[in-house]
């Protein structure tokens, strides 16, 4: 299921902080805005994965996968991955800015999204 990773590259000095997260592997990249108490997400992707890195703020995420379900909590600077086929969704603790990244990205050459909801899950994964 969800796996924590671990940014490339970080440098600190007296500026402050650069975080190179990947160099290569992902085809979309967004930045996400959620005030605390929103909910994202509770859907699945047939063909992407997706990591996320959290800028600032605090979220809890439940994942599902082949009947087994788990939750973590994250916050500034914690950096994760959610495979393909894994049911996920976002709980906002606190506002919170966070980028995601998939590796093939959501929109397919046929014009439809690869974002499922979780009742499709359910009979997708019967």
């Amino acid at each position: 299921m969800l796996k924590r990773l671990k940014p490339d590259f970080t440098h600190r000095d007296g500026r402050g902080s650069l975080v190179q997260l990947v160099r290569a592997g992902y085809t979309q990249f967004n930045v996400i805005t959620s005030r605390a108490g929103a909910e994202r997400g509770r859907h699945f992707h047939k063909r992407n994965g997706e990591a996320f890195y959290i800028i600032s703020g605090k979220v809890r995420v439940d994942v599902s996968s082949h009947g087994q379900r788990e939750s973590y909590q994250f916050g500034d600077g914690d950096f994760f991955s959610i495979e393909p086929l894994d049911l996920h969704s976002f709980s906002f603790i606190e506002d919170t800015v966070l980028a995601s990244m998939y590796d093939l990205g959501v929109e397919l050459e046929d014009g439809k999204k690869d974002i499922y909801d979780e009742a499709e899950y359910k009979a997708y994964t019967k």
